[in-house]
């Protein structure tokens, strides 16, 4: 019996593990293909953190942990910090603040009394732009994720706007072989924002029949949550380890955006639209899983629709599309690792912070 069982689990798990490996395998080709070689620059910049803590320390780690393979010199600091003692000591080349609402103005105009270049990152336009509107014309240059807001700061008075959309870092997000046990069909991590509770209250009785997993905050708010909870792992901040897993798990994931009218923790009484894509969007693609979103305008300027991403435009023909690839893995998986190269070729941190010091130090 032992014998038989051995042979059973062995004739089971060989071609498994063999197909496990020869993907991975192919991932792999991608990375030492893709994967942009960093280069210093004789620079030195002083990185503030955004000082939220989670889950922007994410975000913060990944860009220090770049800007040290970009930058000859970097010094972190915290906004609680003297920030300005701290760049008098040390003479940065241009201070960088990531979202800016914990860093305090007179930190920020004693630094630009030094002739210090100041840069600010925001990393919630257009949801923030009440607030924002007041940080951004403390500095030098201001960069935004959202390529509406670019005349919004212009019209305020800011000099200096540019649009830079977050990266991704590989670090966090990258291909991994994920538990048997934890694989599915069709996942979506995310707080359910109403345009998600809407879109999900369609999708989940029609896809319910494949292994389909909901992940974050508020999916309680869906009408039948009572029957769709055990699909939904409710109220859960997942790491970028845990994220990454959860993609990687998944042979497609879903990627809804957020409306830009939606009251729920929203300042943006300016009604700014939101086109751009959101930082999800590079971290699904770098765990080269087949990424499902929603048509923002501004997709097609970092991935080719059909080709590297695939987009859907109601529930329906994101069913559609997901049955089809479901059905159809060698075109799933090459839309994914076509995505994959995509993603780190043109949109790591390290292109990113490239772009934001080129146009900083030269602007």
């Amino acid at each position: 019996m032992n014998g038989q069982a051995y042979r059973k689990g062995r004739e089971d798990g060989y071609p498994l593990g063999w197909n496990h490996g020869r993907w991975l395998g192919h991932c792999e080709s991608i990375i030492a293909r893709a994967a942009p070689v960093p280069v210093k620059r004789p620079i030195h910049v002083l990185y503030v953190t955004s000082g939220k803590g989670y889950p922007y320390s994410p975000l913060d780690n990944g860009i220090y942990e770049t800007l040290k393979t970009v930058a000859e010199r970097v010094t972190l600091a915290l906004p609680v910090q003297d920030v300005a003692k701290i760049a008098a000591k040390s003479r940065p080349d241009v201070m960088l603040v990531l979202d800016g609402m914990n860093m305090p103005f007179d930190k920020v105009q004693a630094v630009r009394s030094l002739g210090i270049r100041t840069a600010i990152w925001f990393t919630d336009d257009p949801y923030y732009s009440d607030v924002t509107a007041e940080i951004a014309l403390r500095y030098h240059s201001v960069f935004t994720l959202e390529r509406s807001c670019l005349p919004f700061y212009s019209g305020l008075g800011c000099p200096r706007v540019h649009y830079l959309p977050l990266g991704v870092f590989p670090g966090d997000f990258r291909p991994r072989n994920p538990l048997i046990s934890k694989r599915g069909d069709v996942s979506f991590v995310g707080t359910a924002y109403w345009n998600r509770v809407k879109l999900f209250h369609q999708l989940i009785p029609l896809l319910a029949h494949r292994r389909l997993h909901i992940s974050g905050m508020w999916w309680d708010r869906l009408p039948e949550y009572d029957r769709w909870k055990a699909l939904i792992d409710l109220g859960r901040w997942m790491d970028p380890g845990q994220t990454s897993e959860r993609y990687n798990a998944s042979r497609i994931v879903i990627n809804a955006h957020r409306a830009h009218n939606d009251d729920t923790f929203n300042q943006n009484k300016a009604r700014i639209p939101a086109v751009s894509p959101n930082p999800r969007t590079f971290e699904i693609s770098a765990c080269a899983t087949l990424q499902m979103t929603d048509l923002r305008e501004d997709i097609a300027q970092f991935y080719i629709p059909g080709q590297e991403i695939i987009t859907y435009d109601s529930p329906q023909d994101l069913v559609d599309k997901t049955e089809y690839y479901l059905e159809h893995e060698e075109e799933r998986q090459a839309v994914a690792l076509r995505g994959l190269y995509r993603t780190l070729r043109d949109h790591t941190y390290i292109s990113r912070l490239n772009q934001l010091l080129d146009l900083t130090m030269n602007g």
